[in-house]
């Protein structure tokens, strides 16, 4: 019997680090797919259709995970997340995807994890120096895709709406949306 794409999408395990506002809309987005999907985030979600993970269940988290996808905020717990030991965890040959910040991946790292097949492959949107220097060796790699630091782009009515919300909730003493908590970084 042929393997349809469907077929192939229900087998591909997804996992995304980072369930907040962008995370949680490539999960659902992945699941809504026939993808089989799981998050792993600081407080532990519930999103229909995602296998949920909280911060100290990692090491359940990482085996799942054909595809990894990072959406983390970057805070000093999170930087040099994407490194070796956790490339160890993941499924041979999975593929990492970057989304999140330039400082969660320790790049020798995962040069090292294509050479030796532990990854087979990686897109990153974002890098610890940016614009990537001509001469870096992720521009040569062959199992290496390169973005534009493009992957989510900002809805200017979308802000400006928030922001006039948040004007008229200040002015009128009332609770602010979308506040950083500054003690976790995000």
């Amino acid at each position: 019997m042929a393997t349809t794409p469907h077929s192939m999408m229900a087998k591909t395990s997804v996992g995304v680090m980072g369930l907040g506002e962008v995370g949680r809309v490539i999960a659902e987005g992945f699941s809504g797919n026939g993808f089989n999907v799981s998050g792993w985030s600081h407080t532990r979600k519930g999103i229909p259709n995602v296998s949920c993970f909280g911060a100290t269940e990692l090491e359940h988290f990482l085996p799942r995970c054909q595809v990894l996808i990072n959406c983390l905020p970057l805070t000093p717990v999170t930087e040099g997340i994407l490194e070796r030991q956790l490339f160890a965890q993941l499924p041979q040959g999975a593929v990492l995807i970057n989304v999140g910040r330039g400082p969660h991946l320790v790049e020798a790292d995962l040069l090292s994890a294509l050479a030796s097949g532990q990854l087979s492959a990686a897109a990153l949107d974002v890098f610890s120096q940016e614009p990537l220097p001509v001469s870096h060796p992720f521009w040569q790699h062959p199992d290496i895709l390169i973005t534009p630091h493009c992957a989510s782009l900002t809805d200017i009515n979308a802000v400006a709406a928030q922001i006039i919300e948040n004007y008229h909730a200040l002015m009128n003493n009332q609770p602010l949306k979308h506040l950083i908590d500054r003690q976790r970084g995000y």
